[in-house]
């Protein structure tokens, strides 16, 4: 049913006649009962193709017994735990149903109607949508070389802007800010200006240049931080991420919190897989191999790509990549079409295991060939 024709819509909220959902990955499952085949490959939605480690299947099988009763509201192992990563107090984290939902309680915390949300054009589609759910005027800065153009962002600060989205590095393009851009760009917002830095791919930058914006938390009481454990962890299906920032911040995110937002298996997944860095430098290793292997078969297929150091890569196929992408999943291969970030012709592809790699490159050269 569209907004037009809604006979609820005069009853909603200002901002959710323009609001589309979020179209997450096609499953595999979903894909194989469309078509009636098997043994597809998912490579649309950033997952870890390693899983999750043996220390996290054994966490979540010893938190079994515990599934009749509410999980800890106030999640104090993880608290502890994850302060002692980041070394801060524990009263600067926010926990959530994964990092999105973070991402949300930022939004309904500081922005509403009559003040403006700042965001980079090909900026990930949360932002606007957490922005315009609360009513906000959302402001979208021209991107440079597919990636944030921090000082057209200074720009176009007002006295309404409260606040600015940034991923680093960024989805869907995988590009990424350096530390003294970064740092500069923070050190030169007003103090009325909250800036949420969105870091969840942050374990597989291997760029020595890159910052860690949890160190910077003292110096920027306005920044907060989010995290993930969706990505490099492998924990996505069970939705957990955290935010990070001046206890005072922090404070006001934990008061839209959901009670219990975060699940006894996630905690227990989540502080097992903190303790197992050997599975996070595999994932890495693979990581770094995946992405050579796809830029050399782009290159040999003559394709342009966006660099990245993400855990994916955007690659354009042409004006028809939709054909493109639907020609793929018609071979069993799932990646993601991103027109609705304004980049029509382009695939954004994740990085599988060597063999899914391997197939993803075969079978799109021979589509783009047909």
């Amino acid at each position: 049913m569209t907004s037009q024709t809604n006979p609820f819509l005069e009853l909603a909220a200002p901002g959710i006649d323009a609001l589309k959902p979020y179209l997450p990955g096609k499953p595999i499952s979903e894909l194989e009962r469309e078509l009636g085949i098997a043994h597809s490959i998912k490579l649309a939605s950033n997952e870890n193709p390693l899983g999750v480690s043996e220390k996290v299947i054994q966490a979540i099988a010893n938190s079994t017994p515990e599934l009749s009763r509410y999980p800890d509201g106030g999640a104090f192992q993880l608290h502890q735990r994850l302060a002692e990563k980041h070394a801060v107090d524990p009263a600067c984290i926010t926990l959530g149903n994964g990092s999105n939902d973070v991402l949300d309680m930022v939004a309904r915390v500081f922005l509403s109607p009559g003040v403006e949300s700042l965001f980079s054009q090909y900026a990930f589609a949360v932002y606007p949508i957490s922005s315009q759910a609360v009513g906000a005027r959302l402001v979208i800065t021209p991107a440079k070389a597919y990636a944030h153009d921090l000082e057209r962002m200074l720009q176009m600060i007002t006295p309404r802007t409260r606040v600015i989205w940034i991923a680093n590095p960024n989805n869907p393009t995988g590009t990424w800010l350096s530390r003294d851009a970064l740092f500069s760009f923070l050190a030169q917002l007003p103090s009325h200006v909250m800036v949420v830095l969105d870091e969840a791919y942050i374990e597989y930058v291997q760029h020595s240049d890159y910052p860690d914006g949890s160190a910077w938390l003292e110096r920027f009481p306005n920044l907060i931080v989010t995290r993930t454990f969706s990505k490099a962890y492998g924990l996505a299906s069970l939705r957990i991420g955290y935010g990070l920032s001046n206890p005072d911040v922090a404070d006001l995110l934990n008061r839209v919190r959901q009670p219990f937002n975060v699940n006894t298996l996630a905690q227990s997944a989540a502080l097992a897989a903190l303790d197992d860095q050997a599975f996070i430098q595999r994932s890495i290793a693979l990581n770094n191999k995946g992405m050579q292997q796809y830029r050399r078969g782009f290159e040999s297929m003559g394709l342009d790509y966006i660099p990245s150091v993400a855990n994916f890569i955007t690659v354009e196929v042409g004006e028809d990549a939709s054909r493109v992408d639907q020609a793929l999943l018609s071979e069993g291969c799932i990646t993601r079409g991103i027109a609705n970030y304004g980049l029509p012709n382009h695939l954004r592809i994740s990085i599988g295991l060597e063999e899914e790699n391997d197939r993803l490159l075969t079978t799109l050269k021979k589509v783009l060939k047909r």
